[in-house]
């Protein structure tokens, strides 16, 4: 099994796929990546976040949509916002989320965006404020406070909430008959449909989303049944196994390996839209996999050639939205505390999420905002509506989740059992059910 290390890694992938992949058109950026002294300006908030673009001749929508919201907070508050960004060459081999912790470790910034774990490591760290006292928080959808709630305090709030569907070619389905699927056993169904009909790849997949399948089944009756917060401290007390919960979607996705639904190789070694974007977008492939943002974005599925559905991933509880959580964190002992609090109280409320929603069009945090959303994402758009999903990151959960759960799938794929599978997820509860005590 691969290393905690590596384990960050693959979450890191998370925040970086909010702002560096969804390169694409979009307003103008104004270009705020300079940093100035206390000298030049004695109010000033710096920002560690990942805002570097990975095409130079590309606009960066998500980074357009951060800017308008930092000239609001500039000229309400008086303050200058410093983005210290993180450029993966000037840091060789830290990830993003390294060189977050070792930032916020040493107080070297005010505010940080974080990724789901390193908001569960740094606020059981004590070394996030909590932000439960904003009165932006107050407009939080519950999943939100859920996500980045560490020991009772809420450590972390999003500019936007991260939604993770199937991306379905409608056009093929109706070619042969078939119904969206809600359950697993319709999906497999729709698999063997398409494979028999010689679609040879039913499901492109990369090595890191494959997650997503487990924890909508996982934890669609944890989430949606009525008793999250007694089956979440139960996992954590070790009274029940996290393995339970997942042996049923690696069980999936052993069959849609062992049918030859999904390409273990391939999968295995190809990055986030590199093994699967082309055959789908071609109509070699029915069905994919992506995050809510890249159904708007050209340089990944926001252009096809037939008619495309974002469903929710399939659970006993039907077609079920899959929710990791990024965020922005003010460190415990921040040189510039109260501007960076202040700086939060605009950027996050209704007024600029409204301002970052129609930018970017994404699930705003607040429960005041709506995302007027393509046609496309209105199936996943509808279920999270009805407050139906599943959190793929949970800073309440002591086993983080959605670097665990990726990692562990990748050696599944690798050829790892099921049953070995299962041993590692219970290793992970075993190691923090020993930190907790010491």
């Amino acid at each position: 099994m691969e290393s905690k290390s590596n384990r960050i890694a693959a979450a890191a992938c998370l925040a970086l796929m909010l702002f560096v992949s969804m390169a694409a058109c979009g307003s103008g950026s104004h270009g705020l990546n300079l940093v100035e002294t206390e000298e030049e300006n004695n109010r000033i908030v710096n920002l560690y976040s990942p805002m570097e673009k990975m095409e130079p001749d590309a606009e960066n929508v998500a980074r357009s949509a951060m800017d308008k919201t930092v000239i609001m907070a500039e000229e309400k508050l008086g303050v200058t916002v410093g983005y210290i960004t993180y450029t993966a060459e000037n840091y060789q081999d830290k990830t993003y989320d390294d060189v977050a912790l070792d930032r916020a470790r040493n107080n070297m910034d005010d505010i940080y965006l974080l990724n789901p774990d390193v908001i569960q490591v740094l606020g059981g760290e004590g070394r996030l404020m909590d932000l439960s006292g904003l009165e932006c928080a107050q407009n939080l959808r519950d999943v939100v406070k859920t996500a980045n709630t560490v020991d009772g305090k809420l450590v972390a709030i999003p500019q936007e909430v991260v939604a993770y569907g199937l991306f379905v070619n409608k056009d093929m389905f109706d070619r042969y008959n078939l119904e969206l699927p809600n359950t697993p056993e319709e999906f497999l169904e729709c698999c063997r449909v398409f494979k028999e009909n010689g679609i040879e790849t039913p499901v492109g997949a990369n090595r890191w989303w494959l997650e997503n399948f487990v924890l909508a089944q996982a934890y669609a009756d944890l989430y949606n049944g009525g008793n999250t917060e007694a089956e979440i401290a139960a996992l954590n007390s070790g009274e029940s196994k996290y393995s339970d919960y997942m042996r049923p979607g690696f069980e999936f996705l052993q069959e849609m390996i062992d049918c030859g639904y999904i390409d273990a190789e391939k999968a295995y070694v190809s990055e986030a839209l590199e093994g699967e974007r082309e055959d789908f977008l071609a109509q070699k492939t029915p069905i994919v996999m992506a995050y809510w943002g890249a159904a708007n974005t050209e340089t990944a599925y926001g252009k096809t050639d037939f008619e495309m559905l974002v469903i929710g991933f399939p659970s006993d509880r039907g077609q079920m939205p899959v929710m990791p959580l990024t965020g922005y964190g003010i460190g415990t002992h921040a040189e510039h505390a109260e501007d960076a609090r202040d700086f939060l109280e605009v950027v996050l409320s209704d007024e600029a999420l409204r301002v970052y929603t129609e930018t970017n069009k994404v699930i705003s945090p607040s429960k005041n905002v709506e995302v007027d959303c393509i046609p496309a994402l209105k199936p996943l758009n509808d279920r999270i509506e009805e407050n139906v999903y599943v959190l793929g990151a949970n800073a309440g959960m002591k086993v983080e989740q959605w670097g665990n759960t990726c990692l562990i799938v990748r050696e599944l794929l690798n050829g790892a059992t099921v049953d070995e599978c299962m041993a590692e997820f219970d290793r992970l509860q075993a190691e923090s059910l020993a930190d907790a005590r010491e």
